[in-house]
């Protein structure tokens, strides 16, 4: 189960939007085959700017703004007991915006590729130490989702 939270205000997000951000992010889990989705969760929050900066400077020590971060859950046997939850997935949108553009990209591929890079980071993915395993897996699965 794919929870969308919206925490920004740079950009309009009807509740259709979300459900289809949270539709897609279901599909990539599938694709990523992580066995059944459903017993899968993860939280994908959108933020601005500001909020990123922060946290990236929180959690990584770089003061600047990036376009996903992926926080890994750390969850006990009791919590996996009732389904494993990932952990969230947060997301500049206007840093998205700006990388849509930046790409000649429509934003919601943008936001379709960082929901899937943040996803393949919170499955244990690391593309800083992983020799280009998640660059060509992700690369893949953009194949096969269509983004």
């Amino acid at each position: 189960m794919i929870e969308v939270v919206n925490r920004q205000r740079h950009r309009r997000m009807s509740a259709a939007e979300r459900n289809a951000w949270r539709d897609f992010a279901e599909k990539a889990l599938r694709v990523i085959n992580l066995g059944n989705s459903e017993d899968i969760a993860a939280t994908i929050v959108f933020v601005g700017d500001r909020r990123i900066q922060k946290l990236n400077k929180n959690y990584r020590g770089q003061g600047k703004i990036t376009d996903v971060l992926s926080f890994p859950s750390e969850q006990t046997a009791f919590e996996l007991e009732a389904g494993v939850n990932l952990g969230d997935v947060v997301i500049s949108i206007p840093q998205a915006e700006r990388q849509s553009i930046e790409h000649n990209l429509s934003f919601e591929r943008e936001v379709r590729q960082l929901i899937l890079h943040g996803l393949l980071h919170l499955s244990g993915y690391d593309h800083e130490i992983d020799d280009g395993r998640m660059n060509e897996t992700e690369l893949r699965l953009r194949r096969r989702l269509r983004i």
